[in-house]
């Protein structure tokens, strides 16, 4: 059965939204780039996929995107199209279960610490792939690497501390949007 053209349709309100929250999301990884593998992005990318679940997807693109814009679309560029993607994946998940507050908050540290400390792991498959590494070679790149994963996870991790309280605020700000016509 084919989708209606109204189910299918993202309000204007939304596309706004997501356009300053994947450009935010950008704007923040910029102004922390002095910080080795230290940013928000995945306080960002778990907080809106905790409230806009599926079309969360819809603002990493645009930071996605963003990126490539302004550093250039070259090899580097190519694992930002799935890198972020487990992220998500773990997000979505995490967020069909109630549970109580005292709870996730350590599980959603954890999970976001964890794909920072994954993120080489993630990245070398592209990397091998468009290099001609061998396995040895991308387990090497990847050892290499490492201390920057670690800090990449300490800092997600720390930031995971801010998800629900951000994800809170999108969900009144979501919920504010609803009920009226003003635009906050």
């Amino acid at each position: 059965m084919p989708l209606s053209t109204q189910s299918a349709r993202i309000p204007i309100r939304e596309l706004v939204i997501f356009s300053v929250l994947g450009t935010i999301m950008y704007i923040s990884r910029v102004i922390m780039q002095g910080l080795p593998n230290v940013h928000l992005l995945g306080l960002f990318i778990a907080s809106i996929t905790l409230v806009y679940r599926g079309r969360a997807l819809i603002p990493l693109y645009v930071y996605v995107m963003v990126e490539g814009i302004f550093a250039g679309f070259s090899f580097w560029w190519v694992p930002y199209l799935y890198i972020w993607l487990p992220l998500w994946l773990m997000f979505m998940l995490a967020g069909k279960f109630d549970l109580p507050r005292k709870v996730k908050l350590p599980l959603y540290m954890v999970l976001c610490g964890l794909h920072g400390l994954m993120f080489g792991i993630l990245y070398a498959p592209a990397q091998a792939f468009m290099f001609g590494l061998n396995f040895e070679g991308m387990v090497a790149w990847i050892i290499a690497g490492l201390w920057f994963d670690v800090a990449h996870g300490i800092g997600n991790f720390a930031a995971g501390a801010l998800i629900i309280p951000l994800s809170e605020l999108l969900h009144k700000l979501q919920a504010r949007g609803r009920g009226s016509s003003f635009i906050a």
